[in-house]
């Protein structure tokens, strides 16, 4: 069984021999398998009038625990997108009515980000689809070759934020 990588691949090595290009296979699919997730993971959203920011957002303010509401820098910090992103993704939240900002009561300049009632619903129909089409998305894997994928995958994202 081959892919469009390892047609990559055997390209480069009968051009370049002499270099070892088998990082670009695991390279070239987690970046290719990134597109598609993104797709696909979209599609689930889009039914609950969301992008994946969107998402994202009223996720970690839902996973936050009751009140459901963090700063923008604390949800900024969960993100990775710059605070000009998160700001935009706020916005949208708020004029679609899924989240409020109130004051800080700890600091007067400060704002909150809070779920409405309304927010609080989507996120939850929106996070049991999103977990039934993960499944999905991953059950042409054992359940084994699941908990390795992952262990590998942790092993390589632990070395990258420990280098940031």
């Amino acid at each position: 069984m081959s892919d469009a990588v390892d047609r990559i691949l055997a390209q480069w090595q009968r051009e370049r021999p002499d270099l070892d290009v088998s990082p670009m296979g695991i390279i070239g699919r987690i970046g290719r398998l990134n597109k598609h997730l993104g797709q696909a993971l979209q599609v689930s959203f889009s039914k609950f009038g969301l992008n994946v920011g969107e998402f994202d957002v009223l996720a970690t303010l839902r996973r936050s625990g009751e009140p459901y509401q963090l700063t923008p820098t604390e949800l900024f910090n969960t993100q990775m997108v710059s605070s000009g992103t998160m700001t935009h993704r706020i916005d949208g939240l708020e004029r679609a009515g899924l989240v409020r900002r109130i004051p800080d009561p700890s600091d007067r300049r400060g704002t909150i980000v809070q779920l409405t009632n309304d927010g609080f619903a989507v996120i939850e129909r929106a996070v049991e689809a999103h977990v039934a089409n993960e499944h999905c998305l991953l059950s042409v894997l054992e359940a084994s070759e699941r908990e390795a994928l992952n262990q590998l995958l942790r092993k390589l994202l632990i070395a990258f934020e420990e280098n940031i």
